[in-house]
């Protein structure tokens, strides 16, 4: 019997460790993008992967078919936003400066743009995830893609004066 749990243990270790090998990648790209640091100073997003990590190891043998990356993405998602409602003290609105690609971006935001651009994840299955609607995931989605698109005002282009005008 003890054989039997020892070598069912080492088959669950073996099949998490490919897991991590083949997933924790891009798993940590969108932790990164998510908590908005830089790639090569990210220790929130390394600590958000290895929780997230470590709850799926601990749900492994309860997958049952269920792919292993959609329940490890599921619970980043869910942590993320847990620790954004802690600590800024409401439903994912308040801004902290940060230095990452999705700065300007509003953790609610981050959230369902790394969602729905970088992960792929369809808006129903994004407004399930959340508990919101889907035409409110779809609202944030744009309102963050067009946020991103626009130029911030001080690299905008001054107008130059037209010719033959007066200057002061």
């Amino acid at each position: 019997m003890r054989a039997r749990h020892a070598s069912l243990g080492a088959r669950r270790a073996r099949e998490f460790e490919a897991f991590v090998a083949g997933a924790a990648g891009r798993l940590l790209h969108a932790a990164t993008l998510l908590t908005a640091e830089s790639s090569d100073a990210n220790p929130r997003a390394r600590r958000l992967l290895s929780l997230s990590l470590a709850h799926t190891y601990a749900c492994w043998d309860r997958l049952h078919g269920e792919d292993p990356y959609d329940r490890a993405r599921q619970l980043l998602a869910a942590r993320f936003a847990r620790g954004a409602w802690h600590r800024y003290g409401g439903p994912l609105r308040h801004r902290r400066p940060a230095a990452g690609p999705l700065a300007a971006l509003t953790p609610r935001e981050r959230l369902i743009l790394v969602l729905r651009l970088y992960e792929g994840v369809a808006e129903e299955q994004a407004a399930a995830l959340l508990g919101l609607p889907v035409e409110r995931v779809r609202t944030i989605c744009d309102r963050a893609t067009a946020t991103l698109l626009r130029p911030p005002a001080a690299q905008a282009r001054p107008v130059a004066p037209r010719a033959g005008a007066a200057t002061p």
